[in-house]
């Protein structure tokens, strides 16, 4: 179909559409809940938490999106999905329209619809909240209709440009490198994702648990980008396996480096390098991508009883709920700050409730002890206070003199934050790497010192969503493109 005629036809229902129900009533729809399964019996599976939205309650909930004539959410959206059109499509009982217009710009609908913080970046500017009514449930939405795709079995393809036969490696499959794999797909660029480990998904597979994105999920993603063209090779880490003049010798003309931030911080204090404390990257790497948790695992984790995960953000929350499913009678968060200014997704912080997770707050780690064979059995905690904000704009945790308790912990999971895979910043001579080991961009381009190589994640970041790495990804494709063509 002529695409004037098509938007035409578009405008029309819209017309239809706002004609047939007014903003009023739109507004007056309460927000819809998603399913999930019950606590007790999750908190000891790895099934999926949240069921998604049947067909008639995505209708529903559809029907609550006023079609902004200017939609702000799409400036909350770091990869510009054409939020109001999907939306739309679904009002309309349209799906499969709706989950080609998610795939237009995003590469990974079904993986957002379930981990990006949607209630921070899209559903933060809708307008429904200048009303005084909950944002339309747009992750959600997205999640429903990749979904319906997929389970019905009409996954379609995007359109993608003549093949031009220049060729691009990109390292590392995670977010970022999968975003920017699919753009430059769409571009007729001969791309190939090469992967240190070997399962490609970076993040989405060995540091996001099943319960919360199953790796059947992403790995319909992955066939997708496997149907444009994409190669895969997998076990091949890019600046050791292949040099940067390694990937220059087999033809390729343009670098995007992906690697993320595999290297896990620690606190260093005593105690720390004890039997049965270990980091939030090692543990879930274990566990989601080696099968650490089976009996008949080669070299299986330790389940512990007694649980203690450091941190506040998501992967500690990951982190703690995949103890409690391990069998722990006491998983625990410790964290310095309050409640209030844990970084995790407000639903992960519901849902670990839910599964019975303790929640030591305003409580800060200095002492791991051990017991006679080198194995820790408790930490020692320094209760804190809130003084004033710091730089990030939360209030700093400050000492309380003297208040310090001692508890038992037989496993210490530290989630407090991850540095950039120094590999590739140490083998690429010429890019600028900054004093946090992140390698240094141009930040309209995303590209480095060296011209034919971008990057994008958590290289650069530090340490992001998903989300945001997706977006990087988008950026630094259509640059690249922009440069070779």
């Amino acid at each position: 179909m002529d695409i004037s005629i098509k938007e035409e036809r578009n405008e029309a229902w819209r017309k239809a559409l706002r004609e047939s129900m007014k903003n009023k009533e739109r507004v007056a729809i309460p927000r819809v809940k998603m399913p999930e399964l019950d606590a007790a019996y999750r908190s000891r599976s790895y099934d999926e938490v949240n069921s998604g939205l049947s067909p008639e309650r995505a209708a529903m909930e559809a029907k609550r999106c006023l079609d902004c004539p200017d939609p702000s959410c799409m400036n909350g959206c770091p990869v510009g999905v054409n939020i109001p059109k999907f939306i739309k499509h679904i009002e309309r009982n349209e799906i499969l329209e709706a989950a080609k217009v998610l795939k237009e710009t995003s590469a990974l609908p079904a993986v957002c619809g379930r981990v990006c913080p949607q209630e921070k970046q899209c559903e933060s500017l809708c307008t429904h909240l200048k009303m005084k009514s909950k944002p339309v449930a747009i992750g959600y939405l997205e999640r429903f209709a990749a979904d319906y795709e997929r389970e019905t079995g009409s996954i379609s393809v995007p359109q993608l440009a003549a093949n031009n036969g220049i060729k691009i490696a990109v390292a590392g499959s995670g977010p970022a490198g999968l975003s920017f794999a699919g753009d430059m797909a769409k571009y007729g660029y001969s791309v190939t994702v090469f992967e240190a480990l070997h399962e490609i998904g970076g993040v989405l597979k060995y540091g996001i648990p099943e319960f919360r994105l199953p790796n059947r999920i992403v790995d319909v993603e992955i066939n997708i980008l496997q149907k444009m063209g994409v190669q895969f090779i997998t076990s091949c880490i890019v600046g050791k396996t292949l040099s940067y003049e390694d990937l220059h010798e087999q033809g390729f003309k343009g670098i995007f480096v992906a690697s993320g931030a595999g290297l896990p911080n620690f606190m260093n204090i005593p105690g720390e390098n004890l039997s049965g404390v270990l980091s939030s990257n090692e543990y879930l790497t274990r566990i989601n991508l080696m099968g650490a948790s089976r009996e008949e695992a080669e070299t299986p984790v330790f389940s512990g009883k007694n649980v203690a995960v450091i941190g506040g953000g998501n992967t500690a929350m990951d982190s703690v709920r995949t103890a409690r499913r391990l069998g722990a009678e006491k998983a625990m968060i410790v964290y310095r700050r309050s409640e209030e200014e844990m970084p995790a997704r407000l639903e992960e912080v519901k849902h670990a409730k839910e599964e019975g997770i303790i929640f030591l707050t305003l409580h800060n780690p200095v002492e791991y002890i051990g017991d006679e064979r080198g194995r820790v059995k408790q930490m020692v905690l320094q209760k804190m206070q809130l003084g004033e904000p710091d730089a990030s704009g939360r209030r700093r945790p400050v000492e309380i003199p003297g208040a310090v308790e001692t508890i038992d912990a037989d496993l210490v999971v530290v989630a407090i934050g991850v540095s950039p895979n120094p590999l590739i910043p140490s083998t690429f001579s010429g890019l600028n790497v900054s004093k946090w080991g992140t390698v240094m961009v141009n930040q309209d381009s995303l590209q480095t010192d060296l011209p034919d190589v971008y990057a994008g994640g958590d290289i650069v970041r530090g340490g992001a969503t998903v989300i945001l790495a997706m977006g990087d990804g988008r950026k630094a494709a259509a640059a690249m493109h922009g440069q070779l063509r």
